[in-house]
């Protein structure tokens, strides 16, 4: 299925793409025409001491037309060489896209003990994931659709280390090709608001961050990715709506299948609202997102755990400020209700938890001053505060879980960045596994691939 998808996708991507060259000589040579008129009459009129009203009309006529083929013609030399690493237009309104990350990783203590690991053990495990994008714009409609495919292998070092919030967001242990998203999305009332439905990421709308919210260019930890206080269910069946009244302003709502399953998703909603201001601070843009959401998925409460239908909800906000032309810092904070779990939610070792409420803040520095421009060094720290009824209920230590993380994306090519990535974990899984409270210190690399 995957190789037919492919072979039409090149078929699209060659037929759309000589109608664009056909195009463009056609443009080159009635250019060549129209200047060869123009000085033509230019010639003629050389001997005359001025020219009559229409003369100078007609020319002026045919150097707009001259402008008008020439701005034309850039356009479609723009989309004959798009920069590399964003997707390619095959016909007009239609994009494809492509990219890879791998990732090496290794700890000084896997704290999980399993079948082939022994705790307190040195170990470096690897993993890949792979997504093509297909979009596509109705320009005449304000509608567009989007295509995603994703495929992986390994869990990298998640499977050996038992934590609130584990160390690789990009880690996806699948290789089978599948669609993690299928959308729709229209909009309505001259672009003020934008309805979008089908199988959705509700992170690319909800507690976003101009600098983590990326895995695969940005932080890797997952605490930093997003909020560990908000029960995001996973790529599943949604509908969005936004409403932008004004241009610093979008407030956006959305209701998905809290399990993710497809099945009775009228009775396991997870429902998001968030008010976003966009500010222009002394001409430096900045992202404030205030947020509240409802999970209805049942979750079993600490103090009486005959209780199996309860609700979880929580707040959160996420800000991202430019502070110049080269630092972007961010923060994060999240709440939810503390005296209920999710016994579908586990850490490595399948252990039941819950958190009350996390944080985490950090910057980006772009690297223009040390001569690398298209370099990037990142720092983020942060705190997870697990719930005073789940530390009740097992008699648990419960500390509270504290990550730092740091990583420089080497810009390679305009295909190609690296980026070292080191990461620190203090009181892991709040220091209740058995025998192991030592800090985890995990260093690694990743590569990202852009076609």
């Amino acid at each position: 299925m995957l190789r037919r998808f492919l072979i039409l996708l090149f078929m699209m991507s060659c037929f759309g793409v000589s109608d664009v060259f056909a195009e463009e000589v056609t443009l080159k040579e009635e250019i060549a025409q129209l200047k060869e008129r123009i000085t033509d009459l230019e010639q003629r009129l050389s001997n005359q001491e001025k020219y009559t009203n229409d003369q100078k009309q007609c020319i002026l006529d045919q150097n707009k037309k001259i402008t008008e083929y020439e701005t034309k013609l850039s356009k479609f030399e723009v989309n004959l060489h798009e920069m590399p690493g964003t997707p390619m237009q095959l016909m007009e309104g239609l994009e494809l896209g492509a990219g890879g990350t791998m990732i090496i990783q290794g700890t000084n203590n896997t704290n999980n003990a399993t079948s082939d690991v022994t705790k307190k053990e040195s170990r470096a495990d690897a993993s890949y994931s792979a997504d093509i994008i297909l979009g596509k714009e109705f320009k005449e409609i304000s509608g567009k659709a989007f295509l995603h495919l994703e495929a992986g292998q390994g869990s990298g070092l998640e499977d050996d280390l038992t934590l609130y919030s584990n160390v690789n967001r990009d880690a996806d242990n699948d290789n089978n090709v599948r669609l993690t998203e299928f959308w729709y999305e229209q909009a309505l009332f001259k672009d003020k608001v934008a309805l979008t439905f089908g199988k959705l990421d509700p992170t690319a709308y909800f507690d976003q961050s101009e600098v983590a919210n990326d895995e695969t260019t940005q932080f890797l930890g997952r605490i930093f990715r997003n909020s560990p206080t908000i029960e995001f269910p996973d790529n599943t069946a949604g509908i969005r709506l936004a409403y932008m009244p004004v241009e610093w302003l979008e407030l956006g709502y959305g209701v998905f299948d809290g399990n993710s399953d497809w099945e009775k998703i009228g009775d396991n909603l997870f429902n998001i609202g968030q008010v976003h201001f966009k500010t222009n601070f002394f001409n430096l843009p900045g992202n404030y997102r205030f947020l509240g959401w409802n999970n209805n998925v049942y979750h079993t409460k600490w103090q009486d755990t005959e209780k199996t239908k309860e609700a979880n909800y929580g707040l959160g906000l996420s800000f991202d400020q430019k502070a110049n032309d080269i630092i972007t810092l961010f923060a994060r904070y999240g709440w939810q209700n503390p005296k209920v779990y999710n016994p579908d939610i586990m850490a490595t070792g399948d252990l039941n938890y819950s958190l009350a409420h996390s944080w985490a803040t950090g910057f980006q520095v772009e690297g223009k001053p040390w001569g690398r421009e298209k370099d990037v060094l990142a720092f983020a720290v942060g705190q997870i505060f697990p719930s005073d009824d789940y530390k009740e209920y097992y008699g648990y230590l419960a500390k509270t879980e504290g990550h730092l993380e740091a990583y420089y994306k080497i810009h390679v090519n305009d295909h190609l960045s690296l980026s070292p990535d080191f990461q620190y974990i203090w009181n892991p899984f709040g220091k209740d596994v058995a025998d192991d409270t030592e800090g985890i210190f995990v260093g690694g690399v990743r590569a990202q691939v852009d076609f």
